[in-house]
């Protein structure tokens, strides 16, 4: 069964079909996706590598800054982000789809294919992340009884004590209602503002649609996101090198198979 989005019905323009998926449809994104990876290897390896080193960067700010329990949030973050942060790698998954040869410079400038509606998706998306660092810092006020941990004991007084387990309680549902609004709102909106000269108002809708008639798989890929991503940070986010590229073709698999091509 296809659903159209109404906010193409309403303008009259061509309609955007959402088609339903299977529980066997996530598994096929990853292996596609890591098709992707072998086919442009360098291209997805300057990608990983970047991602490793962003993570590198903030985590040494929050260091300096005094605010290294903003580490977690600030983890759990990516996966508010990792929609927006694999822009270029649609690009290369697109152009290898085409049969032709990924560039790193035009997969870095992909957001001209819709600079503004690119512009204010990437916005919406920030917005979330801030929001959510100041929910953690909240939550971290009212709800965490301990001294702030420094960084040799951050993992095992904020996790392992189980000191605070009202603290760990709220983090945990605060975070997942973040990651599930950034994960419906963008899971094919903004692979789809790459391919198509269409408004992010119609993008979100689209995305929203996608998770209503797709939850049971959407919800598999959420949690293979959350698998992926998290893999690449317990490594000390080295394995983000790898993890964040398969990811990203992944996501552009996804959102071919869940919106039928115009």
């Amino acid at each position: 069964m296809a659903l159209t989005t109404p906010e193409a019905q309403l303008s009259g323009s061509a309609p955007i079909v959402v088609n339903e998926v299977t529980l066997d449809h996530p598994w096929r994104w990853i292996e596609a996706g890591w098709a992707d990876f072998r086919r442009a290897p360098a291209v997805s390896l300057i990608y990983g590598l970047i991602f490793v080193l962003v993570s590198y960067l903030l985590v040494v700010w929050l260091f300096l800054s005094d605010r290294f329990f903003l580490v977690p949030p600030l983890v759990a973050g990516y996966f508010l982000v990792t929609p927006f942060l694999a822009l270029g790698l649609y690009d290369v998954s697109r152009r290898l789809e085409l049969d032709q040869k990924p560039d790193i410079g035009e997969s870095f400038a992909a957001w001209r294919a819709n600079p503004f509606n690119l512009f204010v998706m990437g916005l919406i998306l920030m917005l979330l992340l801030l929001f959510w660092m100041m929910a953690a810092n909240l939550v971290f006020a009212i709800f965490y009884t301990g001294i702030t941990p420094r960084l040799d004991d951050l993992v095992q007084v904020l996790f392992l004590s189980g000191e605070s387990p009202l603290f760990l309680a709220m983090g945990l549902v605060s975070g997942s209602l973040f990651a599930l609004a950034a994960f419906s709102i963008s899971v094919v909106a903004v692979p789809m503002l790459v391919d198509r000269e269409t408004d992010v108002l119609q993008a979100i809708s689209t995305s929203l649609i996608s998770v209503r008639k797709n939850i049971r798989p959407l919800m598999l890929w959420a949690s293979l996101i959350v698998m992926f991503v998290g893999l690449g940070i317990i490594t000390f986010f080295i394995g983000l090198a790898v993890f964040m590229p398969l990811v990203g073709y992944a996501s552009w698999h996804a959102y071919r198979d869940l919106v039928a091509k115009s």
